[in-house]
């Protein structure tokens, strides 16, 4: 799973893939529409590869979060289950036990179960870990 390429932009529902970029710049679509435009870097664009949850023992990413919904779920959607806090509390303490209760809110595991689950629609989750490197693939 690669997640280099996907990008939140803040006010913006979803998900957006990155198509180019530009000098002051980058050209967007949408997951959900298919639609481009440009989205500057002052409107709060975050690269879903360096995010990562607090955890008890540091910081995980966002990339494993989603490995194990991935598995949790074999390979399917996560449950509709935003509306109700308690259920997404206990949800998130299985698919990732050691999150900071303190630190990580109803609103980000909102965000991760929605953006996981567009990302399952996508065909871009899985639960391998990125591929190798141009340098680094086998000859």
């Amino acid at each position: 799973m690669d997640l280099s390429k996907v990008l939140s932009i803040t006010g913006k529902g979803g998900l957006f893939k990155l198509v180019s970029k530009a000098k002051t710049s980058f050209i967007v679509e949408s997951f959900a529409d298919g639609k481009r435009f440009p989205a500057f870097s002052s409107d709060g664009v975050a690269i879903l590869e360096n995010i990562s949850i607090f955890t008890n023992d540091g910081d995980v990413p966002l990339m494993k979060v989603f490995q194990s919904i991935y598995k949790k779920e074999n390979g399917g959607k996560a449950p509709d289950i935003l509306q109700d806090s308690e259920k997404l509390k206990a949800y998130f303490a299985e698919v990732l036990p050691d999150y900071d209760r303190d630190r990580v809110y109803v609103s980000n595991m909102k965000k991760v179960l929605s953006w996981y689950n567009i990302l399952q629609e996508n065909n871009l989750v899985d639960d391998k870990d990125e591929p190798a490197e141009e340098g680094e693939k086998k000859e």
